[in-house]
């Protein structure tokens, strides 16, 4: 009986332990390197009971009991379950690398690849580190919806990106966030110091409102880690750049037939009596091998409440012409810190310094340097018997057209760029589910120009010279001048927000909640003109110096001075996911600019996505090769302003001639006229899609997406009555437009690791794209830009039911081979055999302007990009294409003159009945064969190997007994082969604008690169 006595009490007190209610308390942390996790979720399993870890890895939960499982998850690392059978759990997570590689930058946080509802595009770091991109711009070519347009291969030009599109005929760039701050040119960045590129390309970009209307581009730089010590990194590249292409223009002898031949055909004598046989190659004169190089170097740690990176970088390259007259180079410094001031207060903290310096060429215009290789007589030498550069004829040439080696020696000018950017921001978690943060964003920058422009003579006539013949040969008139110009720009960015995040049984909720601030200010500081001592160089050439200065800013007709435009909002969102299964995001933005008038100052901009993943669902449990099926869409209306501003008041910014007193005086007048009525322009995206994983190996994604912009800020072509064309005046802005573009996305990737030693990674993606433009509100219903030739009307259009920017002028069928087809034909003013024949589109008998049709444009119908790496035990080799098809190029790099130099396919011209249907004869007479027609349009597909690279990376055996991490070397060439069937230097070659792009005159072309280079970290 006692022992029955006993045994109760004992059995009642361990029904009691197994049914005990404790709080449980501990710290997470990474199990590799020990580092604090702040912000973990942990759920009681089963339970609606939860919490999320602080800054410094705590965590406390109570009412648990001890049969209970407590399931710890965050994002980049294996979730675990833990028994909660004692008081205080430490919980160490493993990190799990394809979580990693999906999480994905949203905007005022981050998200898994899982949860995500929007249409994202990734770049890591190791994609950027196989393509060593001198500028951010070109690891972005080729991804699906991203077009990026180079405007130049010369050293540090800005290529243009495009989001899903051309939407607008205005500034169509993305905002661009580098850890957050924003930032306007992309050559800023050191690519080595970027860990991720995030693009959002719907309408989740909404949640940055005005300034994302074009798509985002976030940028995370490379951060330190806690509690780890001290490491370096080392990177450097050298190589050499050549010029992808030569034109194969005509030699000597066949310069001086064709010449003659023109002659004869014009009624006009001959020019050469001899043939010559010997010459100049002005493009290998014009084209040299450039120097290329980088290096950077890199710090990070941390502490057990602090990480901090350090980098320093540096590249300098040459420009494939003219050398270190086309020169680039960059220098930069940054440093990202974080400290986690008190208990659940953390300090961020980027600060970067920039500087880059500049020199260029003219280039892609009547009378550049590639325009005049190309023009120049090829019997004619560099230099004449006296060693000077060879001056070239004006009668028959043209006035623009130079000895490109004497214009390349005789250009003198750098820019200079001082840039400062910096980010600070303060996090606090508060109330268990809360935290509150607030950034402030610096950006300032100091833009010096200079330029010397030496006493100069071409040759008579010449548009180029500085001083006319008889200047030239006196000393007492001095025409050497020196330009020096300098602005300051500066920006502020302020965000505040509340997030709440607490994640319940099967219900995950977070809400977002704040405002955002932001002001730019520019000054231009000087803007002066001073006639500098004769025999000064760019170096010693100053404004101090000179023996007269003009303060251009002072003039009446001077660009403005000054500018401030803010843009005050507040924004909300909130996030549902219910089981991991059912996906929800809305958002909602109210934007102010300083760019409209106050009756249109605010806007209210909502977007909303949706997912749904399928593979979750339980009839998907069995399908065990689906391990991701999901489903998703999004909608929204997005607010655009960038246009110039005060739009809607008018100010004195023209000029002004009165007459005071008899006598003319010059003042004020007003300048580009007002529209008190300007609103925001608005885009409308919409996206539908399907992301799939099979096998854990294969990712495919489709997305079908419709973005129309409505409200077009347009300036538009109106009556010369109302002073739109006195100097400082111009057209007002106006909504005036629509413009839709369409399409589907696809891609496809798969990976693998067949063994330890070998990993195969291969990706493609297309891109259709269809754009139209469906309303155009000017008087005619059309806008226009673009020149072609000397003296022709504009040759690109902007109308309703075409694409934006597409090509008008005469369409052709052939050449006329005998004056029976002529008298058979449309009437044609002045045509003869041999000339082009013109289609009468409009039916009526005669060839006109009436007959103008579309033909063709500049925008591609499908973007292709593949991308594939083979690791083989320490080898490493990738390879980069990309491919675009369909869009269209002006060829406008052939001067209708009796003495330039023709490209090779003049060959083929029509001499005589029968022989050409395709190029028309050549003759010194005024013919409509230089009107712009579709001979002079071409199809500028092409697909470009991109990069391709070969690296080793030194064993560990090895490296370790020098004390190194890791090192590798790698060979790497980038733009190695080109296939296109387009005749002039590149087929890529294009302004980038939206109305007038396409045109190529004399385009520098996109350099083939050869580089070597090497990885250290220790």
């Amino acid at each position: 009986m006692k022992k029955f006595i006993i045994i109760i009490p004992l059995l009642l007190m361990s029904l009691f332990g197994f049914s005990q209610v404790r709080t449980i308390s501990g710290v997470v942390t990474n199990i590799d390197t020990g580092e604090v996790l702040p912000g973990v979720s942990i759920l009681v399993k089963g339970t609606t009971n939860g919490t999320y870890s602080n800054f410094d890895g705590e965590y406390s939960i109570s009412n648990v009991s001890n049969e209970q499982t407590i399931e710890f998850s965050y994002l980049g690392f294996e979730t675990k379950e833990i028994l909660a059978n004692k008081a205080t759990i430490n919980v160490q997570l493993k990190e799990n690398v394809q979580q990693l590689d999906g999480v994905v930058l949203i905007g005022y946080g981050s998200q898994s690849v899982k949860e995500v509802t929007g249409a994202v595009t990734i770049v890591d770091s190791e994609a950027i580190e196989k393509l060593k991109p001198t500028r951010i711009e070109e690891a972005l070519q080729g991804q699906a919806g991203i077009s990026v347009t180079p405007s130049s291969g010369s050293p540090g030009s800005a290529p243009k990106i495009n989001i899903r599109g051309i939407s607008t005929n205005g500034d169509s760039r993305p905002l661009i966030l580098l850890d957050g701050a924003v930032i306007e040119d992309l050559s800023v960045v050191n690519p080595s110091d970027i860990e991720s590129m995030s693009v959002i390309k719907d309408a989740t970009a909404g949640i940055y409102g005005v300034r994302g209307a074009n798509g985002v581009i976030l940028i995370t730089t490379k951060s330190g880690r806690k509690n780890s010590e001290l490491k370096f990194r080392f990177d450097a590249y050298t190589g050499i750049q050549q010029t992808t292409k030569k034109m194969d223009l005509l030699q000597p002898r066949d310069y001086a037939i064709l010449v003659n031949e023109a002659a004869a055909n014009g009624g006009d004598s001959p020019v050469f009596t001899l043939y010559p046989t010997t010459g100049t190659d002005w493009q290998d004169q014009v084209f040299k091998n450039a120097p290329m190089s980088s290096v950077n170097f890199g710090l990070n740690g941390g502490t057990t409440k602090s990480t901090y990176d350090f980098s320093l970088s540096h590249l300098t390259q040459d420009g494939i012409v003219g050398g270190d007259k086309s020169n680039f180079n960059r220098s930069t410094a940054r440093l990202n810190y974080s400290i986690d001031l008190v208990k659940n207060l953390k300090l961020s903290t980027t600060s970067t310094y920039i500087n880059t310096n500049r020199k260029t060429l003219s280039e892609n215009a009547l009378g550049s340097v590639l325009f005049n290789a190309l023009s120049a007589p090829p019997q004619l030498s560099v230099r004449d018997t006296n060693g000077d550069y060879t001056k070239l004829p004006n009668t028959g040439l043209g006035i623009e057209v130079v000895n490109p080696l004497a214009q390349i020696a005789n250009t003198f000018n750098q820019s200079q760029v001082n840039k400062f950017s910096g980010s600070y921001g303060v996090n606090y978690r508060f109330l268990e589910y809360f935290q509150a943060e607030s950034n402030i964003q610096i950006n300032y920058a100091d833009v010096r120009g200079k330029g010397y422009f030496p006493e100069l003579y071409y040759g008579s006539g010449k548009v180029f010279n500085t001083v006319s013949k008889q200047a030239d040969l006196t000393d007492d008139v001095n025409s050497t001048t020196v330009d020096e110009s300098g602005t300051v720009y500066k920006d502020y960015t302020f965000d505040a927000f509340i997030k709440y995040e607490r994640k319940y049984d099967k219900h995950d909720v977070k809400a977002l909640i704040g405002t955002s601030v932001y002001r730019t200010v520019g000054v231009n500081l000087y803007n002066k003109k001073g006639y500098a001592p004769t025999g000064t160089t760019l170096e010693s050439a100053s404004i101090e110096n000179s023996e007269t200065v003009d303060n251009n800013l002072e003039l009446n007709n001077t660009p403005k001075r000054f500018f401030d435009d803010r843009l005050l909002s507040y924004f909300t969102r909130i996030q549902y996911a219910y089981d991991g299964k059912y996906l929800a995001s809305a958002v909602l933005r109210r934007d102010g600019s300083t760019k409209f008038g106050p009756k249109n100052k605010f806007g209210f901009f909502p977007t909303a996505s949706i997912g749904w993943v399928v593979s979750e669902e339980d009839f998907m449990k069995d399908i065990d090769f689906v391990n991701l099926l999901k489903l998703r869409s999004s909608y929204g209306i997005l607010g655009n302003d960038r246009i110039s501003s005060f739009g809607f008041v008018s100010l004195l910014g023209g000029e002004g001639v009165y007459v005071l007193d008899d006598t003319l005086t010059y003042g004020k007048a007003i300048g580009t006229l007002s529209n008190p009525e300007i609103r925001w322009e608005q885009q409308k995206p919409f996206d539908i899609a399907i992301d799939l994983g099979l096998f854990d190996k294969i990712d495919i994604t489709v997305d079908y997406f419709n973005k129309r912009t409505e409200d077009l800020l347009v300036t538009p072509q109106v009556s010369g009555v109302l002073g739109v064309y006195a100097p400082g005046a111009g057209a007002p802005t106006i909504n005036a437009g629509t413009v839709e573009n369409k399409g589907f996305e696809f891609s496809i990737g798969y990976s693998d690791e067949f063994s330890e030693d070998f990993n195969f990674n291969v990706k493609y993606n297309i891109t259709s794209l269809k754009n139209e433009v469906l309303y155009v509100g000017s008087d005619t219903g059309i806008l226009e830009s673009g020149s072609f030739g000397v003296g022709q009307d504009p040759i690109a259009r902007m109308e309703a039911g075409r694409p934006i920017g597409y090509f008008y002028g005469y369409k052709t069928n052939g050449i006329f081979q005998n004056q029976a087809e002529i008298d058979a034909a449309p009437t044609q003013i002045d045509a003869e055999p041999g000339d082009l024949r013109f289609v009468d589109v409009s039916g009526d008998g005669k060839i006109d302007a009436d007959d103008k049709t579309n033909l063709g444009d500049p925008i591609p119908d499908f973007t292709m990009g593949f991308n594939m790496s083979v690791d083989y035990k320490n080898f490493d080799f990738s390879l980069y294409a990309f491919a675009s098809i369909g869009n269209d190029i002006v060829r406008d790099y052939e001067r209708n003159l009796p003495l330039v130099n023709r490209p090779k396919y003049f060959l083929d011209r029509w001499t005589g009945e029968g022989t050409s249907n395709s190029f028309p004869r050549v003759t010194t007479e005024a013919t409509q064969n230089s009107l712009f027609s579709d001979f002079y349009v071409e199809d500028g597909s092409y697909l470009r190997l991109q990069n391709i690279q070969l690296g080793y990376t030194v064993p560990e055996s090895l490296t370790t007994k020098i004390k190194l991490d890791k090192v590798r070397v790698y060979a790497s060439a980038t733009n190695l082969l080109t296939l296109t069937n387009y005749r002039g230097y590149d087929p890529t070659a294009s302004t980038g604008e939206p109305i007038g792009g396409g045109i190529d005159r004399g385009f520098y072309p996109i350099p083939k690169t050869f580089f070597v280079g090497v990885n250290v970290n220790f």
